[in-house]
């Protein structure tokens, strides 16, 4: 192996290049126009196109992702993870074409990546399962009688693929029907494969994985258990090694039965066996994910060893580096995944420009993000992983903690709130979270609150300095307090009506800021002009604190201890309409995606909160309503259409909104 090809893009496209430079590789990128000056493809010896938007069809095009492969010379390929990963046919071409396939053969893949052949598979070898139909007749009508046999609560899940899409928990036999024509339509979109199998649903179990290898010599090992409890709408946020709710006798049966699924299939290279535990410390196989994990780095930091070496070394012939009997854990690691998403919004994908980016040095952090760059709606809407290590769990939760908090990440909301708020818990703390722990436990919890007044009077105080630097009011160096008018300045925060700050200077360093009667004085501590986005202030005689800034257009963002918030000056901005306060009569798409469906039709009337259309964004499905009844006048969405971000879908009546919100 001399010329690797990695067949993915941003972090996990940096991570194997990273291992891969280091064992003396050349690396080859793939990249579509939207890539086209990505890290990934800069960190490459050679990089070449494989297509245009919508991006991620481009890294789905096994024509266009060999003939990248023989154009550059590549003799071994790693698909990373999501995209190609999981793809037989893609692993198939590879061994058919003499190209390495750093993963597992095209027959294992066969075997356990499918969900239901993999349980088909796995019959009589005494892995337990959970009562289920995993069988091959998909007619609606045999899929209701099974889920009646099985009895309700159910789960419904995509045949292939993982990441927790094409899953929908039903309750009830009523809903059953919409939750498996959206399963199946988000499974297809995702994974190219409409096909679901059903489960009984253990409503608050544990979900922990073994991560396996297994080599060409037959030899097969585990590296202990990942815990993945913390998830929303099946989609990890935390994973941890090892779970605080598993002893070494229950680790040994775990491991020991995800040796026996690997021999089954005559598995080779990397995979990840995935369980439910219950409280009662039984578990359940649910699927096999036949390559990397998005969180294998929690394993190579308990257990010292390099998984993408590993995975290198055995697909050139090596055998696994070590016996069984030398795979130990030390200490404790712990994972957050940072999202572009709104945890105030319902955990929304987020888009737009990353105005700002800086990592914590503290913590492994696996990113591909540069100040500046776009967070586009082509790709799953995880940005980067942090990762903390220590000797303890509890050290390296309050490590992580941390580290979340002191990561800026400006001009796209991100779920940073939501994460230090799990990381705090005390219920997580105790190391006692189930795949509930998210609905149960922060469901009350008020994201993106209103800045508070002292929030506002910074906010305040920088935009005046930040005036007074770009010499509105004189030159920097003649600034004294005699030369300070008072102004008012009307801050729109994130979007919400602008409250309104009086600030005076009181010199170089020194604001008065009142709002709401509430009077402030802002010190700020810098030594002259602050162009490098970084302020140290103070207020009244408090602590000396730091915030990070970043302006873009005529927003300012600001990260003040983990805290971030968007504000503009809407004095520069014209006043909106009081229609505009209760909604101007558009339903408009929140981002770039495609229309899955369209449920209403021009002249329906639509109650508050029902489904109106389905737009398909970052590999998730989001439904779209609207909070009041309304009256639809036209209908522009049309199923299949591909759309923009504030792209009108519908036309409602806005006066009957008007009436019903003045109401």
């Amino acid at each position: 192996m001399k010329r690797l090809l990695i067949a993915n893009r941003g972090e996990i496209a940096m991570r194997i290049a990273r291992t891969a430079r280091r064992m003396g590789l050349e690396i080859v990128a793939v990249y579509s126009d939207a890539d086209a000056n990505a890290p990934h493809v800069r960190v490459a010896d050679a990089a070449y196109r494989i297509g245009e938007s919508p991006a991620a069809a481009s890294y789905l095009d096994i024509d266009a992702v060999m003939a990248a492969v023989h154009a550059s010379g590549a003799d071994a390929v790693h698909p990373g993870y999501g995209f190609l990963a999981e793809r037989a046919a893609f692993a198939e071409r590879c061994e058919r074409e003499g190209i390495t396939f750093v993963g597992p053969s095209s027959a294992a893949m066969l075997a356990l990546g499918n969900k239901s052949a993999a349980k088909r598979l796995l019959e009589g070898t005494g892995v337990p399962f959970l009562p289920g139909y995993h069988g091959t007749d998909q007619s609606d009508d045999a899929l209701l009688d099974a889920a009646r046999a099985i009895g309700m609560p159910v789960m419904i899940k995509a045949s292939s693929g993982g990441g927790g899409r094409g899953m929908r928990l039903v309750e009830s036999e009523d809903d059953f029907p919409a939750a498996l024509r959206s399963a199946r339509s988000e499974a297809l979109a995702a994974f190219g494969d409409a096909d679901v199998l059903l489960e009984r649903a253990l409503l608050a179990p544990r979900h922990v994985e073994v991560q396996i290898f297994g080599d060409a010599f037959g030899n097969v090992v585990h590296l202990g258990e990942r815990d993945c409890s913390v998830q929303r709408r099946h989609q990890k946020l935390i994973e941890e090694s090892p779970s605080p709710a598993v002893d070494a006798a229950l680790r040994g049966r775990l491991g020991a039965t995800s040796v026996t699924i690997a021999r089954a299939a005559n598995y080779t290279n990397a995979g990840t066996v995935e369980y439910l535990l219950d409280a009662d410390g039984s578990f359940y196989f649910i699927e096999t994910n036949a390559r990397l994990q998005v969180e294998h780095p929690v394993t190579e930091l308990v257990t010292g060893f390099d998984l993408v070496e590993w995975q290198i070394r055995i697909a050139r012939g090596e055998p696994i580096p070590v016996a069984q009997s030398k795979i130990h854990v030390f200490g404790h690691a712990i994972e957050a995944r940072l999202c572009a998403e709104d945890p105030a919004r319902d955990y929304l994908p987020q888009t737009g420009t990353l105005a700002m980016w800086s990592p914590p040095s503290n913590v492994r952090v696996e990113h591909a993000l540069e100040s500046g760059m776009e967070i586009s709606p082509y790709y799953d809407s995880m940005i980067a992983k942090l990762v903390a290590y220590a000797d303890t769990r509890d050290e390296a939760r309050q490590k992580l903690a941390k580290a979340v908090v002191s990561c800026v990440a400006l001009g796209v909301a991100t779920n940073t709130e939501a994460l230090v708020a799990i990381l705090n818990d005390d219920t997580f703390a105790a190391g006692e979270a189930t795949t509930r722990f998210v609905e149960e436990r922060l469901a009350h919890v008020a994201f993106g609150a209103p800045p508070s007044h002292e929030e506002v009077a910074f906010a305040a105080a920088l935009e005046f300095r930040l005036a007074a630097e770009r010499g509105r009011f004189g030159s920097w160096t003649a600034w004294s307090s005699s030369a300070l008018p008072a102004v008012t300045l009307p801050l729109a925060f994130d979007g919400d009506e602008p409250r309104e700050a009086r600030v005076s200077g009181a010199g170089v360093d020194v604001c008065v800021v009142t709002v709401d009667a509430e009077e402030f004085r802002i010190e700020f501590g810098n030594d002259g002009p602050f162009f490098d986005a970084d302020a140290r202030f103070r207020v009244g005689d408090g602590p000396w604190k730091h915030a990070t800034f970043a302006r873009d257009g005529g927003t300012t963002y600001v990260d003040l201890a983990g805290r971030t918030y968007a504000f503009r000056n809407a004095a520069n901005e014209p006043a909106r309409s009081a229609s505009e306060a209760v909604g101007d009569g558009f339903l408009r798409a929140p981002m770039s995606g495609r229309i899955v469906r369209v449920g209403a039709s021009a002249g329906d009337r639509a109650s508050a909160g029902s489904m109106l259309v389905v737009l398909e964004a970052m590999k998730m499905e989001h439904v779209l309503s609207l909070p009041i009844d309304v009256a639809l006048r036209s209908v522009i969405a049309v199923e299949g259409a591909q759309v923009h971000a504030n792209d009108v879908l519908l036309e409602y009546d806005a006066v009957v909104a008007a009436a019903k919100t003045s109401a």
